[in-house]
């Protein structure tokens, strides 16, 4: 059954008249087609028995169509009521027009009034954002390929990276150089902004490249992915630029095996909150805890965040063909900052990485 065909059976199984799916991201998930439409509207409509259609600007309407969507396609230009227009397109489908579901986590409010506005009968049961987490749980065998490709890519990021640490650049001139040459080999999409943090600037989680010099000497953290026809990946590695000192290798190794502990322990029948127990004990019984601040991971596929969250609570039992990521950090300010992050996808008995860096502590030279 492909994705479009599960969501119509849901929406039957709910007794829904119309599903509209808004988020640019699930629109890619079931029709082939991404855009990001800013203020204009792209839609997609789906009935239980008529056909779905996909709602864009004008401007895209034949880029939907490339992109291999093969239902129709409505397009509007700037001047007109897109709203207007998706109701008679939907009219022209169903008379059923009173049960709706909504992205709820997505929609802007201004858009649900602007539906209500058509449909002033309508009610709005159904939360689609909750249906399409679940669906998107378990990949495909195609889609785990694509993010295989995805995966292949950031670990030649990597490389990049590595190669473009120098104390005449500053991070974001390392940033610059990994992307100019992801772009060179046609890779012309990162899955969110290239971070790399050298020194202490590592130790804020949340930071971005600053125009401050790669330090000798010191720790650099890489987090980077790219996008391969609509699928993300996701990784982390951090190395030593110059020699470390016995602090910084420390807090590196007691990453390193928290890591690996909760890879190796990564398998179906296993629960979510487990993964992150394994890890965060050893950084807690090596006097870090209080410095690992964030869950253990996070889902991935179409997005860099999806579902399951890997993470204290989460009793969810992991299956095969989820796919998340590892990715413990210790964050000490003043000190140093370590992530190392693999995303995996769930075999039936075990796990395979998209990412294969290695992730043994890499000393580069100082240039």
């Amino acid at each position: 059954m492909s994705h479009l065909q599960s969501l119509q059976a849901w929406i039957a199984e709910q007794q829904i008249d119309v599903a509209y799916i808004s988020n640019p991201t699930d629109i890619l998930y079931f029709t082939g087609f991404h855009s990001e439409p800013e203020e204009r509207i792209l839609a997609l409509f789906v009935f239980p028995e008529a056909e779905p259609f996909l709602f864009t600007p004008q401007l895209e309407v034949e880029a939907s169509k490339k992109a291999g969507w093969k239902q129709d396609v409505y397009g509007y230009l700037d001047h007109e009521d897109p709203f207007a227009l998706i109701a008679d397109h939907i009219r022209e489908r169903t008379t059923h027009t009173n049960k709706w579901a909504l992205e709820k986590a997505d929609l802007p409010y201004s858009r649900y009034e602007a539906i209500q506005k058509q449909f002033p009968n309508a009610s709005f049961p159904a939360d689609a954002s909750q249906f399409l987490d679940q669906l998107k749980l378990i990949k495909t065998p195609e889609e785990i390929a694509l993010m295989k490709a995805a995966g292949k890519e950031a670990d030649y990021a990597f490389e990049l990276g590595f190669q473009a640490l120098s104390t005449a650049r500053t991070e974001q001139q390392v940033v610059a150089e990994i992307e100019y040459g992801l772009m060179k080999k046609g890779v012309m999409h990162t899955s969110f902004d290239t971070i790399v943090q050298s020194g202490i600037n590592a130790a804020n989680p949340h930071g971005v490249p600053e125009k401050v010099a790669i330090q000798a000497n010191a720790l650099a953290l890489f987090d980077l992915g790219t996008v391969h026809q609509g699928y993300m990946s996701d990784a982390s590695r951090t190395v030593a630029f110059g020699e470390p000192t016995a602090k910084q290798r420390d807090i590196y190794n007691v990453c390193l095996e928290a890591q690996m502990a909760a890879m190796d322990a990564a398998k179906p029948g296993v629960k979510a909150a487990e993964l992150d127990t394994i890890a965060r004990k050893i950084i807690t019984d090596a006097g870090y805890g209080e410095y690992f601040i964030h869950r253990l991971g996070h889902g991935i596929g179409t997005s860099t965040h999806e579902f399951p969250s890997i993470m204290e609570g989460n009793e969810m039992v992991l299956k095969p063909g989820m796919c998340f990521s590892i990715e413990p950090g210790i964050y000490i300010p003043q000190v140093a900052g370590v992530r190392i992050e693999d995303c995996i996808y769930l075999t039936e008995n075990g796990h395979e990485a998209f990412t294969h860096t290695s992730k043994e502590l890499q000393v580069l030279p100082i240039k």
